[in-house]
């Protein structure tokens, strides 16, 4: 084989890593487009709930029927499958395949956790008297609560996915990639329920 055709072929392979790397960035960059406009969708979620705040419509009120122990549990459940999933990424980034999916495993049954503690909330407001009907606060309370809950759903999915994409490619940079935006998603979550918890929980029982 020539000089030439092996430079050739160096720099065809330079050429294919670099665009790839470039998708790679692409992929991020777009995905931090759509935390900005989820960002959007929850800001508006959060002045609709602000408008309505005081619409009860003669129903209860969140003063009557939050419980700040349950969602206090359901709080930590979701803060530390964010440290749980920090740590997955740790080992991920040193391709330690068992240590990456045993703490994926811990944050997806955190976040299964938070959602049954969520859905059982939902369900005990509903015998009570307090569903998206009842008022103006509780359509904003539940459209705001659940949305976040939807995205939580979500991202178990998306979990979900990646375990069988990891499990058939490996340490592929589509799959670390993968694994980077599910990451920016999910800490994501827990700063919105952050706001969440201190703007609807912890000022309607006051």
């Amino acid at each position: 084989m020539s000089n030439d055709h092996v430079i050739a072929n160096d720099v065809h392979d330079h050429h294919d890593d670099h665009d790839h790397h470039d998708t790679g960035g692409d992929t991020i960059f777009g995905f931090w487009i759509y935390i900005m406009s989820d960002c959007i969708l929850f800001a508006t979620l959060f002045a609709t709930y602000a408008v309505l705040s005081g619409g009860f419509a003669g129903g209860p009120t969140p003063k009557e029927l939050f419980d700040l122990n349950l969602v206090a549990v359901g709080t930590a459940f979701l803060l530390f499958s964010s440290f749980t999933f920090g740590m997955a990424m740790l080992q991920a980034n040193q391709r330690k395949m068992k240590g990456m999916i045993t703490w994926l495993v811990i944050t997806l049954l955190l976040g299964l956790g938070f959602l049954g503690l969520e859905l059982y909330e939902f369900w005990h407001f509903s015998t009570l008297g307090a569903t998206p009907q009842t008022s103006g606060y509780w359509s904003a309370f539940y459209a705001l609560v659940a949305t976040h809950g939807l995205h939580v759903f979500g991202g178990i999915i998306w979990m979900l996915v990646l375990f069988v994409h990891f499990k058939r490619d490996g340490f592929t940079e589509d799959n670390l990639v993968r694994l980077s935006c599910l990451s920016l998603f999910w800490h994501f979550l827990d700063i919105i329920w952050i706001c969440v918890f201190s703007v609807v929980y912890l000022v309607g029982v006051m």
